[in-house]
Formats: structure tokens, sequence, C-alpha cells
């Protein structure tokens, strides 16, 4: 009985310090969130600085399930809605922030409120270098009520089969 105490509390002593390592600090959190904050806005104002806070390999995961690109490709994709006075509209409406204990690696999630579909979820992640932060990955997703899923995946698949 002594060595399963002792077990359980040893398990629950690494399970908190392994949390409080992935937590950020306030200050950090406040640094991401301008950061993503500001991309967000390069996307709204239709500013191609939103491209140079993507790595060079980093990864962008849209809602089709071809969408999937590195950046040099992601940024020729979207060019035609950069041409416009906004690509598109993201507004975090709630984001958790967390990193390494370094501090060098940074993920998020985030729930967004979009104009043209609706509330979203997306993650990131992003990794800090002497220049600053940049995206190595982004992937959005529609945020679909449990309620309404399955008419969701049968409209999907009268697409997919109407395509064939």
């Amino acid at each position: 009985m002594k060595r399963f105490l002792a077990a359980t509390v040893l398990f629950l002593g690494l399970f908190g310090a392994a949390h409080a390592r992935a937590a950020t600090d306030a200050a950090l959190t406040k640094q991401v969130n301008a950061f993503v904050d500001e991309w967000h806005d390069d996307a709204a104002n239709a500013r191609m600085a939103y491209f140079d806070k993507m790595a060079k390999d980093g990864v962008y995961i849209g809602t089709d399930r071809t969408e999937l690109w590195v950046r040099d490709d992601f940024k020729a994709w979207a060019s035609k809605y950069f041409e416009r006075k906004s690509a598109w509209s993201f507004k975090a409406t709630r984001r958790n922030v967390y990193a390494t204990p370094d501090k060098s690696v940074i993920w998020f999630d985030e729930l967004l409120d979009t104009p043209n579909m609706g509330p979203c979820m997306a993650s990131g992640v992003i990794r800090k270098t002497a220049k600053g932060f940049e995206i190595v990955h982004y992937q959005l997703s529609m945020a679909v009520p449990n309620e309404v899923a399955d008419k969701v995946t049968k409209v999907i698949g009268e697409h997919a089969k109407a395509a064939k």
C-alpha cells in the first residue's frame, strides 16, 4: 500500500510539473496574442506582411481537404484574395497559449468569429527566433455543432458523390 501511495504522489507531482511547464507566463501570452492578432489583422486588411509572419517552411491547413500548403504555395494561392481590401477576417474570441520550458516553441488554440464561415476553431505552432516569432503550423477548421454533424456529413458525402 505504501508503494502505491508513493507512486500516486510521484505521478501527480510529475503531472503537475508537466502542466506547469506547458502553461505560459502572462508576458509571453500577451506577446503571442499581439502577434497572432496582428497576423489576423494583416489578412483582414489584405497586407502581404501576413505571409512574412509565417516560417519559410511553415504549413497552413485550411478547411477544405485539398488545402494543405507550405508558405510560398499558400501565398501563391491566396494572392487573388490579397488584391482586395480584405482577404479574410478572423477575430479570436478565445485563445489558449502554451510553451516549452525554454519558450522556443509555442502552441495555441483559438475560437474564431468569421463573417463568411461562422464560428471556427484553429490551432497553431509558433517558433521563437532571434528575429521574433514565426508561424510554423496553422490549422483552421469550421466549428460544426455535434447536433448537426450528421447533416453536414451527409452534405459532404453528396458533394463528393456528385464530384465523381
